[in-house]
């Protein structure tokens, strides 16, 4: 429900810009600390750490690899071919009444729109000039924009990546108090932004990301709560005291170095306090992904028809509910589909490939 919830207000987030209504009013009430959708991507990235560290602590690391590819990369690959070669192609024909050189092998057409964001790292946004000078966020930012909210992908590879050599080392299972360390210098190095940025890139090029470090940092604090699950203590006082902490950083200042630990505690209180109904919404079909995976995509085109001229509140409501459709199609015809594979191939894991190729070769 958490991460349904979070999706959604991605979706109210972008609504201002996309549909030509101003910025997303959080960053004036949080000092420009953040946006509505920054916050949630960061409600995003706790949880998957929380989860994602708990599937890496009972799979081999082919498991763990192979089931995480099942996770991502379909529905992300569909919605790559939807836009570059239904959708795109849609809105060349209805400007200029042909197909004529749209459908080129050069940048920025179909072809390089999908093998430059194929793993994640969003090389291309646009689809030549498409949406540019007929989108309110087009005109605002002079550019063809498809689907912005993509770019968050590659962090979540990253620390899929950091989680699965933790757990190819042994580190969550036999050695966790380094993960806890690895966390709290991860930490460290957010302390050290919100008084200087530029100090965690002279630590290490790579560490000049700023979200690098604090999308890290918020997925190993859920990873560290999946690790010592059993020894968090779950106290309402505990989560009332996380609340008001966060509200106070998000509001009055220090929301990295404070309210970051406080959502991350208030984040999985609320994961276990929430009456029964709200865990079930979501138990059984995680729409929540193919929300955001579709949402930017199709707020710009609403954009185009003009719809946003009805008011933001239109625009926004008719947006989520469209967006909720396209993420039912996407779970129900490609990420349940997908993940019915996780025991074919490597899903058979380390153990079934290595007996299978001694069997093979040494028999």
């Amino acid at each position: 429900f958490l991460r349904l919830l979070f999706a959604a207000f991605v979706i109210v987030s972008h609504a201002f810009p996309l549909g030509g209504f101003g910025e997303d009013p959080m960053w004036r009430w949080s000092l420009r600390q953040d946006s509505i959708g920054g916050i949630c991507v960061s409600g995003f990235f706790i949880i998957s750490g929380y989860l994602v560290t708990k599937s890496s602590l009972s799979t081999d690391i082919l498991q763990f690899a192979w089931r995480r590819c099942l996770r991502i990369f379909p529905a992300y690959w569909t919605v790559l071919l939807i836009t570059g070669y239904i959708v795109g192609p849609t809105l060349w024909y209805n400007e200029s009444g042909h197909l004529s050189h749209y459908f080129s092998w050069k940048s920025p057409g179909p072809f390089t729109y999908f093998t430059s964001n194929t793993l994640l790292h969003i090389g291309q946004y646009s689809l030549y000039d498409l949406l540019r000078d007929t989108t309110p966020y087009g005109r605002s930012i002079n550019a063809s924009a498809f689907n912005g909210s993509l770019w968050t992908l590659i962090y979540e590879r990253q620390c899929y990546i950091l989680i699965g050599l933790l757990s190819v080392f042994g580190i969550l299972r036999r050695i966790p108090l380094l993960t806890l360390v690895l966390t709290g210098l991860l930490y460290g190095l957010i302390v050290l932004q919100t008084f200087d940025a530029t100090i965690p890139g002279r630590i290490a090029p790579w560490l000049s990301d700023p979200h690098l470090v604090r999308f890290s940092a918020l997925f190993m604090i859920g990873g560290c709560a999946a690790v010592f699950a059993k020894k968090i203590i779950v106290d309402d006082r505990l989560g009332i005291l996380s609340l008001l902490i966060y509200l106070f950083a998000l509001l009055k200042g220090g929301y990295f170095m404070l309210g970051y630990p406080a959502m991350a505690y208030l984040v999985l209180w609320l994961a276990c306090r929430l009456p029964s109904f709200f865990k079930r919404i979501g138990a059984n079909n995680d729409y929540s992904y193919g929300i955001y995976i579709y949402g930017f995509l199709v707020q710009q085109l609403l954009a185009y028809c003009n719809i946003q001229r009805a008011g933001l509140i239109a625009y926004t409501v008719l947006s989520l509910i469209i967006s909720f459709i396209c993420a039912w199609f996407s779970w129900h015809c490609i990420e349940e589909r997908a993940l019915k594979l996780k025991l074919w191939g490597l899903g058979h894991g380390f153990l079934y490939w290595r007996n299978l190729i001694a069997a093979k070769f040494f028999a």
